[in-house]
């Protein structure tokens, strides 16, 4: 299964070729002693840190001087330098000596009549992928490479072609490229849209005997799904979203045939036996609140008003205070909050240090900080100004020192402003998570009451 992309590079030519060649992030050389970590196996690290790197119409050694020279002796060394594309694999499906054999093969087939290119295989993100640094410029005629929609196509139809004679999957129904944080997010396994649709529909399916049950125990969790059988792809989204997404978008075991087969194998022995639908005493009273007991006078306390008790209210529905609570929110909104939980603590200590009560607070708050900032960058420039004048050492001494205060107290100013500005972006939808969390709670809570009064009737 490889997945293919090409794009432009403008500014620096060696940076791109000295990325590609990296021994640190390539594998399997049979040219590691010509890099620059290659010839001692301390300092690479064993083969896992050796690299496989083939240049094609250059060495790969002197790839950069003769991709240099040829721009220089057609005068085309600005604008687009150099392309920058990459083939990757599905997991565990090639070996690192077909995965560069592949990758050299398509630079040949793509770029071979007149181009310059440096293949890498590298393994820093967990697949076989191969790198191609393609000089933009051909080295008989001169002409720069045309790297428009037509080149990418043509660059992806010789992938799948190279793919189907070594017998790869190829991916027919190409998904776009997810971005680079949701992507790190989803590997470690933190809780993004699509991870959290994952597991409700996982949960839902070891729990249903039907598609009557998937549907039900799915809106208790928050979806809506359409199953239409006249539909092609059977789609889910959150309650409170309009976007649907198709369920072959989460992975091959979400397709529709993926969750017939899953749910018809759960059988009706395996569902009975299952620990959630056992009503007895000791379930229901996991369902009843807590209690706690409070000494003193609620007259007496002081009550939390503005942003302040939003963003205890807030974290209290997130599960997140009081420590010692054992809380999971419900709405798959309030559990995907969990993954930005750092940037909502430096909200909260913010709010709570400047004393900010409201939304014009911070409007005002951030009007001072910009203030503040243009008045310490005034001060700082001018000691830039006697710095330049000035030859007395202990003198110079003290302008450093208060340059370098005016630049930590820019630093810490900054870092406020940027907190307050997500303050502002983050406020309309920490209120419709509160709403939305709330509003699952007191549905699951009604749900609870009914199956408690149920139970105690059928013991009577």
């Amino acid at each position: 299964m490889g997945t293919t992309k090409i794009w432009a590079i403008k500014d620096s030519l060696s940076r791109v070729l000295d990325y590609a060649a990296n021994p640190h992030k390539t594998i399997y050389s049979d040219l590691r002693n010509v890099l620059h970590y290659a010839g001692d196996e301390e300092k690479t690290g064993g083969a896992e840190k050796a690299c496989f790197v083939t240049g094609v119409n250059c060495s790969a050694v002197t790839a950069f001087d003769e991709m240099r020279s040829v721009q220089e002796r057609f005068g085309k060394t600005t604008g687009n330098v150099a392309y920058h594309a990459y083939q990757s694999f599905k997991t565990d499906e090639v070996t690192p000596e077909l995965c560069h054999q592949i990758g050299v093969e398509l630079a040949r087939k793509m770029w071979g009549d007149g181009y310059q290119v440096l293949v890498a295989t590298h393994f820093n993100t967990g697949t076989y992928h191969n790198h191609f640094v393609v000089n933009a410029v051909n080295m008989w005629d001169g002409k720069k490479f045309n790297c428009n929609e037509g080149a990418y196509w043509k660059f992806r139809a010789l992938s799948d072609e190279l793919c189907a004679e070594h017998r790869l999957t190829i991916i027919k129904n190409p998904q776009g490229k997810t971005p680079r944080s949701i992507y790190f997010a989803e590997k470690r396994g933190d809780p993004t849209t699509f991870n959290l649709m994952r597991e409700a529909i996982d949960y839902a399916i070891t729990r249903s005997r039907g598609f009557d049950d998937f549907k039900r125990i799915m809106c208790a969790q928050g979806y809506f799904i359409d199953l239409n059988p006249n539909r092609k792809y059977w789609t889910i989204r959150s309650e409170n979203s309009k976007k649907a997404v198709r369920m072959y978008r989460l992975g091959e075991s979400y397709s529709n045939d993926s969750i017939k087969r899953r749910i018809y194998e759960q059988g009706f022995d395996t569902w009975q036996r299952n620990a959630d639908y056992t009503h007895s005493r000791v379930t229901l009273r996991d369902y009843r609140p807590p209690r706690r007991r409070f000494l003193g006078s609620f007259k007496q306390t002081k009550k939390r008003t503005g942003l302040v008790a939003l963003y205890m209210h807030y974290c209290y529905l997130l599960g997140y205070y009081p420590k010692n609570r054992r809380y999971q929110p419900l709405s798959p909104e309030m559990k995907e909050a969990w993954r930005h939980l750092d940037r909502l603590s430096d909200q909260v200590r913010l709010v709570s240090h400047k004393g900010l009560t409201t939304i014009e607070d911070v409007h005002s708050f951030i009007s001072e900080t910009d203030q503040s900032i243009q008045d310490i960058s005034a001060d700082r420039q001018k000691i830039y100004n006697k710095l330049r004048r000035c030859h007395n050492d202990d003198r110079r001494s003290e302008l450093l020192h208060r340059r370098d205060d005016c630049t930590a107290a820019l630093t810490n100013l900054r870092k406020e402003k940027k907190i307050a500005l997500t303050i502002l972006e983050d406020n309309p939808t920490v209120k419709q998570n509160i709403r939305i969390e709330t509003q699952m709670r007191n549905e699951a809570y009604g749900l609870q009451q009914k199956q408690r009064h149920a139970f105690r009737s059928h013991g009577r």
